[in-house]
């Protein structure tokens, strides 16, 4: 079949254009035909494409609403985060389909297949009829050559014009298009920045389906608010508020599209509506903000951004250097203000060197610290999830343990700085940090597990009794969750009292059942938990020490103090920056 000449193709993107206002079915289905080069005679047959997704709702042709009676499986693009600027790929793994339709053996063969013809080349060029039943019967597996094909072309970026090749042979051999095939075409168009195709696609998805599902919502609005048809995304998220609540990706996608058309007003409307639905925003689309506000005069605008500052603050959200340099060159381009930035080390006492502002301290205030010992012991040390990890009587005598012998200096973790080397023997790892630490002659409490006591390859005996006699050591059963032990005898030893873990101590914080609390917490956490990692020559594990200083976002008014990551990837909690940002007003 061949396929249109460029001017015939735009002819008949005019044409389609003047199609889209409102269209009966028969429209919908010339639509269909003339995008797929579907001959004249053929049309209303090959439009009876079905759904196989339970969210996307087909419109019956008697004019009744067609309601599934139960769930069947979706269609979910999962890589929300993937979809930045600098890379707008789809990758095969990230487009799942199972089919409430198909026979179980299909659904499981496409899954167990999925990894098999992961290197499945699709053509360069579009192919006849005739050319695409040769290699489907040649296909070891024939029954998902078309999803295969189509994973194929969505990882190696194929032309369009290829894929419309494959969708007309689907269409004439089987006189229907599955929606699956459909949403992967749709994939291939928003990776490409097809506008016109992915609107021939929503047109046709809009009249032949009363509700998409989710996952055909998020291509959509990727696409179209990446292109010069980025309102149309604004119109679909308020089709998808109707039916669910939109994801991050979707107002995401429309507040970096009103950023970059300069209506800064309707993105911050986007992002107060997407924090009311207590959905959190990535750091890609908050620096967003800061990239496209650059050199603009407004006294509500600057609120805003400052407002998002704060908000870093308040979550305790370290920028990565990008973000932290859109940042910094935002300050600097407020027309009048006169802010410079610089990039600092804050010394060890908490004072800037640049503006030798002094940051604020790390240490609560003595009715912080008790108000939080308080919270901690009764929500998370007592709550309901304590003893599922660990039985009454043994916490007990836990207590028991630590009351006679307050206070300690350090409590340290002994299971988890015992891998903090995989490749070296637990028992050696243990005892370096143990020697490391009893130099200062500090009291500390090791936190272990009684498979400890049993001499093994990882736990010499020998060793274990050296460590014993410059440490307490308190075994828990080998099943017991430790993390609450270490908790209750830091907090109990007092406020000058530092642990030693690696672990985020997430869910304990989740357990605190107010915001308050839980920003003390990790205020806390941050100024008590001891970093330590192996040295660059791998013979040592290095300790450095709690920050005196609270590391977050900090402002006097004249001056702004940021903390930034090298790096985008996400650190352990622990694992604060030791970079900053300077930022003051001249």
């Amino acid at each position: 079949m061949a396929f249109f000449s460029q001017t015939r193709q735009q002819g008949m993107q005019a044409l389609l254009g003047k199609w889209r206002i409102f269209w009966p079915a028969l429209r919908c289905q010339q639509l269909f035909a003339v995008s797929f080069n579907i001959p004249n005679s053929e049309k209303v047959s090959y439009f009876s494409f079905m759904t196989s997704s339970g969210t996307a709702l087909p419109v019956d042709s008697k004019g009744t609403d067609v309601f599934p009676t139960k769930k069947s499986a979706e269609i979910e693009y999962e890589g929300e985060t993937g979809w930045d600027e600098e890379s707008k790929k789809i990758s095969e793994e990230k487009l799942h389909f199972s089919s409430s339709e198909a026979p179980k053996k299909r659904l499981v063969s496409q899954v167990l297949s999925r990894h098999k013809f992961a290197k499945v080349q699709p053509p360069e060029k579009p192919l006849q009829a005739e050319e695409w039943n040769r290699l489907r019967e040649n296909f070891q597996s024939p029954e998902i050559f078309e999803d295969v094909m189509f994973n194929s072309m969505v990882r190696c970026n194929s032309p369009i014009d290829v894929a419309k090749s494959l969708l007309t042979y689907v269409a004439k051999s089987d006189g229907d298009i599955r929606y699956n095939l459909l949403i992967k075409y749709l994939a291939l168009c928003v990776q490409q920045q097809k506008t016109a195709e992915i609107c021939d696609v929503y047109d046709i998805m809009k009249i032949r389906f009363k509700i998409l599902e989710s996952g055909a919502y998020n291509l959509l609005i990727r696409g179209l608010s990446n292109s010069d048809q980025w309102r149309m995304a604004l119109t679909l998220l308020e089709e998808v508020k109707k039916i669910m609540t939109p994801s991050r990706t979707n107002y995401e996608s429309c507040i970096k599209a009103a950023s970059r058309h300069q209506e800064m007003n309707l993105a911050c409307e986007l992002y107060h509506e997407m924090l009311a639905k207590d959905l959190v925003p990535t750091l890609d689309v908050l620096q967003a903000f800061f990239d496209f506000s650059r050199g603009m005069k407004d006294a509500e605008l600057k609120k805003e951004l400052f407002g998002i500052l704060l908000y870093l603050r308040e979550n305790q959200i370290h920028p990565h250097r990008t973000f932290m340099r859109s940042i910094k060159l935002w300050f600097e381009s407020i027309p009048g203000e006169n802010w410079r930035g610089h990039l600092t080390n804050i010394k060890d006492s908490g004072q800037c060197p640049v503006c030798y502002h002094q940051l604020e301290d790390s240490d609560l205030t003595e009715r912080e610290y008790n108000n939080l010992r308080e919270r901690i012991i009764t929500d998370v040390i007592h709550g309901s999830d304590t003893f599922r990890k660990t039985s009454p009587q043994e916490f007990e005598a836990f207590q028991t343990f630590v009351e006679d012998r307050l206070p300690f200096d350090i409590v340290i973790d002994g299971l988890n700085v015992s891998h903090i080397k995989p490749r070296k023997m637990q028992c050696e790892n243990l005892f370096h940090a143990v020697n490391c630490l009893a130099k200062e002659n500090l009291r500390l409490l090791v936190l272990g597990r009684k498979h400890m006591l049993i001499n093994s390859s990882n736990w010499k005996q020998e060793i274990m009794k050296e460590m014993q006699n410059k440490a307490d050591f308190f075994f828990a059963e080998n099943i017991s969750e430790d993390d609450a032990f270490l908790l209750y005898a830091t907090l109990r030893s007092g406020k000058h009292c530092k642990f030693v873990t690696r672990d985020f101590l997430r869910d304990h914080k989740a357990c605190l059942s107010d915001s308050l609390t839980r920003h003390l917490f990790r205020k806390w956490q941050r100024g008590h938990q001891i970093v330590f990692s192996p040295s660059a020559k791998g013979k040592h594990i290095k300790f450095l020490p709690a920050f005196n200083y609270d590391c977050v976002v900090q402002t006097t008014g004249d001056t702004w103090h940021i903390p930034y990551k090298d790096t985008f990837e996400e650190r352990y909690s622990y694992e604060v920056p030791r970079k900053w940002l300077c930022l003051k007003q001249k």
